[in-house]
């Protein structure tokens, strides 16, 4: 269909899918093939489905600490230069007449972006967005809440604004105590809404950032009961869900959790997988066999197993529902 990257027209899309109770895919990517790999895994749902098209937001972070991705689409690392082939690469599949995944409507997302840090791409790059994470989680509440209020007020007419209120755990990177936002977390969430005027909320609901396992964290579904009651509307945006199992993903659209993050399972699972076909290649790589040695079978191989693993993520949410009249 298109890349989309205005406001109401995005807004459109995400209202349709929670009227069906469908929670949109936000799917990570730090490369070119993991960028196609989404569309893939699109295109192959909506055969399976028989959809003419479905919605799926392709992010990326600029200069998050804990995963730059822009830097780690070019070689040279410069997360501009990453930021807007990326960019480019996303319009010529979703907008060029000769791609097959020209039926797939896609909304770019800029994830965890810094006021200081990834001020370019919150700036001169919203225009190429449908979404961006304003990330004030490192300052004092007092200067987030006004330096996402005052973002929200330059740039939210033409994109949808994603606020946080505090710090996620990042497995692996710091350490956060199980209970740090225990203490009135609903109210002081309620309260962050209120003053900032965000759309959506990134809440801390359990989970783990790039967790290196499944299943090792408690999703708190009646915090994220309990946050939609206080706010009065669908506007959760859960992170970290890499470290949930499938069947937890299923009721998220029940519990107010508009938006999902994904990223980190597929990114490794796909890698693991093309890591074991390049070992069974073993003996053709000795004997020199150039499509064995040559990097592209590997690409394909990860390419292939990410799109069926996001393929599963998109039931998981309930995409099939937009199936259902």
């Amino acid at each position: 269909m298109a890349v989309i990257t205005g406001r109401k027209e995005a807004l459109r899309l995400i209202a349709g899918l929670n009227e069906k109770k469908v929670t949109m895919a936000v799917l990570g990517t730090g490369s070119h093939w993991n960028t196609e790999a989404i569309l893939l895994a699109a295109s192959k749902f909506c055969q399976k489905y028989q959809l003419a098209s479905i919605p799926v937001s392709v992010s990326m972070t600029f200069n998050y600490p804990h995963m730059p991705q822009a830097q780690r689409i070019m070689h040279c690392r410069n997360p501009r230069l990453g930021f807007l082939s990326m960019m480019e690469h996303l319009h010529l599949l979703a907008d060029s007449p000769d791609s097959m995944y020209r039926h797939i409507t896609v909304l770019p997302h800029l994830d965890h972006a810094d006021p200081e840090y990834d001020l370019w791409a919150l700036t001169e790059g919203s225009r190429m967005l449908a979404s961006a994470m304003f990330d004030a989680q490192r300052y004092a509440p007092a200067q987030n809440v006004s330096l996402t209020r005052e973002y929200v007020a330059n740039y939210g007419r033409n994109l949808l604004v994603e606020g946080i209120l505090e710090e996620l755990p990042v497995a692996d990177k710091h350490a956060v105590a199980a209970e740090a936002c225990a203490d009135h977390y609903l109210d002081r969430a309620g309260e962050y809404v209120k003053n900032t005027g965000i759309d959506f909320l990134v809440a801390d609901l359990g989970t783990e950032q790039q967790s290196a396992s499944t299943c090792g964290a408690h999703y708190l579904q009646d915090r994220a009961r309990q946050l939609t009651a206080i706010l009065g509307r669908d506007m959760l945006v859960l992170h970290g869900t890499s470290s949930l199992a499938q069947n937890q993903m299923q009721g998220l659209a029940e519990d107010g959790v508009i938006r999902v993050n994904m990223w980190t399972k597929i990114a490794r699972e796909a890698g693991q997988y093309a890591a074991s076909r390049l070992a069974s290649r073993a003996d053709a790589l000795a004997s020199n066999d150039f499509e064995a040695a040559e990097s592209h079978q590997y690409l394909m191989d990860s390419v292939d197993k990410a799109s069926d693993l996001m393929v599963a993520i998109l039931e998981a949410l309930n995409y099939p529902n937009l199936a259902r009249q």
